[in-house]
């Protein structure tokens, strides 16, 4: 038989649509039937994760009252803003961070690098809330940390098998008990001991420092500036946002700011609790305890419940609910980059469950090493790469697509009409995380090396747009196909025979007919013979804004 001929056969992880939730591909209309509420309750229950508190109270007990609550504030100005662009596309297209990626000036290979940074952003953080949950379970019933830390990684992966269809029922169905749960050792705090926040205001931390320390906020920053990356898990859930239109105009955007940009206001809130908290039990437990979220629950609590036990079981239950409730956010993130990342490398696709295996081994391995204990240090430097890439991308989205123009105005994610490699914004990204990097080790003295995530930011920030500048754009668009007419049944693939709709195609002249974006990049024997020269017309920048996102 002609190899040509033959049909692509995918497993039954991937013909599943349950649980493969469209890891690789745009999310059709036919699969999105919740509701902008539903959506947005799913996204903002991915943000209980009790990390906030172990963050907030990490970069108190390290630099002091005045300098945590700047650097949180700042930081949640800075995250907020940056997140506004990256969700309203996500949501507007349909796409998820790594196929936002593509297309916002990255290219189909440049973008791997950044399924690589989210990914790893998935698994650090998963150990880090895999770790507080662990610290709960060895607390509770007494097994050593070990134990705990696999219990709590295997405990994840049945819960996300199923994507998004039951992670939209267990957030929506945990939100209002997790909510009562997390203001309550606060609501506890400031009825029996209220100055415990006079107390905080006055902590100074172990740098000795009650008042303002530039270098010592640049620090702190750093750490919270890592954060900048869980944008992409809330657009991970944003992508299953019905379609814009006029009758549902107010309910899409309150759900896309609040689930989107708008996770910073909780987040934040979450840090400065942690910072309250941790502060209050410090002289109790020690600094080295003092950022564990199960130490300051339990501790607030005992005000309220003298009984220990009885604070113990409340405290271990809201910490498991919390971490369950992010952890198969990060699991299910996770998964999608990993895709991503091994089918454009490898062309070879098993299913988005075999790489939700994979993220949960690395994050328990780091766990198993300790991660937690190198909670400041690890997210300061990841901060330098997450803020180069989410700049480079928020660059493109709002200078380089509307003001200059340069950058379609629309997200193309397809790899048939990419080049490999845009060097706007995968540039801007390898540009300002190797300077910024230089800088945290002190290359550029000690005031860079303290703001060096902010001279990331600000590096992909300028970059983008001044590398499309001197290129031109001719690097968005390699070549645009035919229009593909859409069909009620969809549109059938000429090498799987399914059938999608329209915007998940394109023409491929390998095999003379139409493909879907998933067999385009899972094909290894064209060559990308489709971008040669002559193949087909490439189109002229002046030309891309006046095409259409949908066919």
């Amino acid at each position: 038989m002609n190899k040509r001929s033959q049909k692509r056969r995918f497993n039954a992880l991937v013909n599943n649509p349950v649980m493969e939730d469209y890891a690789l591909r745009y999310a059709p209309q036919s699969f999105r039937r919740w509701s902008e509420f539903a959506v947005a309750s799913s996204a903002l229950g991915g943000i209980a994760y009790l990390a906030d508190f172990a963050i907030g109270g990490s970069i108190t007990l390290s630099y002091g009252f005045t300098n945590a609550l700047t650097a949180i504030l700042v930081v949640a100005v800075i995250i907020f803003l940056t997140g506004i662009p990256i969700a309203y596309y996500a949501a507007r297209d349909n796409i998820d961070m790594d196929l936002l990626t593509r297309g916002a000036g990255f290219g189909y290979y440049g973008s791997t690098l950044t399924s690589l940074v989210y990914a790893s952003f998935t698994f650090i953080y998963f150990s880090l809330e895999g770790s507080v949950m662990s610290q709960a379970i060895t607390a509770y019933f007494g097994i050593p940390l070990a134990v705990s830390y696999v219990l709590a990684s295997l405990l994840i992966i049945p819960l996300v098998i199923y994507g998004m269809t039951f992670l939209s029922k267990l957030q929506v169905w945990t939100q209002p008990v997790w909510l009562a749960l997390l203001i309550l050792p606060l609501m506890v705090l400031a009825t029996k001991d209220p100055h415990a926040f006079v107390h905080w205001t006055h902590f100074a931390g172990s740098a000795g420092r009650a008042g303002f320390n530039a270098l010592l906020f640049g620090s702190a920053a750093g750490v919270v500036l890592s954060l900048i990356a869980q944008i992409g898990e809330q657009v991970d859930y944003l992508r299953f946002m019905p379609n814009l239109t006029a009758q549902n105009r107010r309910a899409w955007w309150w759900a896309v700011m609040l689930a989107g940009p708008g996770w910073v206001v909780l987040g934040a809130a979450k840090q400065i609790g942690g910072s309250v908290l941790a502060s209050y039990i410090a002289p109790q437990v020690g600094p080295v305890k003092a950022d564990e979220p199960i130490q300051m629950y339990l501790h607030a609590l005992h005000l309220w419940i003298p009984n220990v036990a009885m604070a113990l079981t409340l405290g271990t239950f809201f910490v498991l609910l919390s971490q369950i409730k992010i952890n198969v956010t990060n699991a299910y993130s996770g998964s999608l980059s990993w895709s991503n990342f091994f089918s454009r490398i490898f062309h070879v696709h098993p299913g988005r469950v075999v790489w939700l295996v994979l993220n949960v081994g690395i994050a328990l391995t780091l766990m198993e090493l300790g991660v937690f204990g190198f909670l400041g240090s690890i997210l300061g430097f990841y901060s330098n790469v997450a803020v180069a890439w989410i700049g480079a991308v928020v660059a493109d989205l709002v200078i380089n697509k509307p003001l200059l123009k340069l950058s379609p105005s629309y997200i193309e994610f397809k790899r048939g009409h990419l080049y490999n490699f845009n060097p706007v914004g995968f540039g801007s990204m390898v540009i300002a995380s190797a300077v910024s990097i230089a800088a945290y080790f002190g290359l550029f003295g000690k005031v860079l090396s303290a703001f060096s995530p902010f001279l990331s930011l600000g590096l992909a920030f300028v970059l983008s747009p001044i590398i499309a500048l001197l290129t031109h754009g001719k690097y968005y668009i390699a070549r645009t196909s035919p229009t593909i007419p859409e069909s009620p049944d969809g549109v059938a693939c000429a090498v799987c025979d399914f059938r999608f709709e329209a915007h998940d195609m394109v023409d491929c002249p390998h095999h003379a007919g139409t493909v879907c974006s998933l067999c385009c990049s899972l094909e290894a024997d064209c060559h990308d013979r489709c971008k040669v020269p002559g193949s087909y017309i490439h189109i002229a920048p002046a030309m891309q804004e006046n095409m259409s996102p949908r066919v």
